[in-house]
């Protein structure tokens, strides 16, 4: 038995998500914390999403603060549980994803890896998305694998919908197949709508979509997005969904409050709709990530989904906030002893392929 420690940054960017994993027969989380990230430092992180003056300079002086701050979760989580960084096989570190184009043969998660080696004295896994898109995959997403051996289940059949700033599903059939796909925005359109109007970093529980009305011309118009209609695999992130997208459909006439509720209800549409032609068989959702808090999400994945019950991932135990920062850690588990991480069933990878890059203690 080991422990490995993840560390999730995700497209939200509000910030560092950090477990410590004892990898049993069934993967279990002894501690966890999360660290906020500083504004500058999230401003400096959204730029790089976008091209701009001096970028690598840019990105490599994010990249050494990004390693400062998974050094203190890190560090926050070996207080908490009382153990020593000696007693840690590896850190997995998803790294700040600022680009990701499997259509250019390339995705940018950002971390200096070899520093926080150095910070932390423990073997460090990163770069995970690099070798499955290497291997013509999408190099996303990666935690369907994890899933299945935290919450497969050999009765029924059941869907794992992470709601990050992106929204993907896994659905974990009886028989040990696994399928997983990004099905859209998950909370990144509402984020970037509250922001821009309100000022708030996010919705909290809904409440201010649940003071418009969500329009269907303008649901339709978003909904005519070709990577809706795309047939599995498939990924996608702030390459495609962002504010600007958004804008081009407004008139500058519409309540800001119903835009924010039509926002939901895209999430919330293309979640189920996703569901319903890809996942067959489904009797049971679990949604995990930052969106499952979102109790007007969460109510309306329900509504559109009569046919199955919808809780979170903590009924499974495993609470929402850390299913992905788990994966990556047992993903830094299945590169140390030479296994496979990708499922090419999910990504479209020519096989399964070792992934990551070990940067030693």
């Amino acid at each position: 038995m080991q422990y490995f420690i993840g560390l999730m940054s995700g497209t939200s960017l509000d910030g560092i998500d950090a477990v410590l994993l004892y990898s049993g027969t069934k993967p279990s989380i002894h501690a966890h914390t999360h660290r906020a990230f500083p504004d500058a430092l999230r401003s400096a992180l959204l730029a790089l999403n976008y091209s701009g003056s001096d970028e690598l300079h840019r990105a490599a002086v994010a990249a050494q603060e990004l390693a400062q701050h998974y050094a203190l979760a890190v560090s926050d989580l070996l207080q908490q549980a009382q153990i020593t960084a000696a007693q840690i096989s590896a850190i997995g570190c998803h790294g700040q994803t600022i680009r990701h184009r499997p259509d250019a043969g390339y995705t940018v998660q950002l971390v200096n890896a070899a520093l926080l080696a150095e910070l932390t004295h423990i073997c460090v896994v990163c770069d995970f998305r690099s070798r499955d898109i290497a291997a013509g995959g999408e190099g996303a997403p990666l935690v369907p694998a994890f899933h299945r051996a935290a919450f497969g289940d050999a009765l029924s059949t059941r869907a794992i919908v992470n709601i990050g700033g992106i929204a993907n599903i896994t659905t974990l059939f009886p028989d040990q197949n696994t399928f997983g796909f990004d099905c859209g925005p998950g909370n990144i359109l509402m984020d970037a709508w509250i922001q821009s109007q309100l000022g708030k970093p996010y919705d909290d529980q809904g409440q201010w979509a649940g003071q418009g009305q969500c329009k269907t011309e303008l649901l339709n118009q978003l909904l005519t997005h070709p990577f809706f209609a795309r047939n599995p695999p498939k990924s996608t992130g702030r390459d495609l969904f962002h504010l600007n997208w958004l804008r081009d459909y407004l008139t500058g006439h519409e309540a800001a409050a119903d835009v924010q509720a039509t926002l939901l209800e895209l999430t919330a549409r293309t979640i189920s709709n996703a569901i319903r032609a890809h996942c067959h068989g489904t009797t049971a959702v679990f949604l995990c990530g930052g969106g499952a808090h979102n109790s007007a999400l969460f109510n309306r994945i329900g509504e559109l989904l009569p046919e199955a019950s919808v809780a979170s991932t903590a009924l499974l135990g495993i609470a929402v906030d850390h299913v992905e920062a788990a994966a990556f850690a047992w993903l830094a588990q299945r590169t140390l002893r030479g296994e496979s991480g990708n499922l090419a069933a999910v990504t479209g990878a020519r096989g399964p392929r070792i992934l990551g890059a070990i940067y030693p203690a």
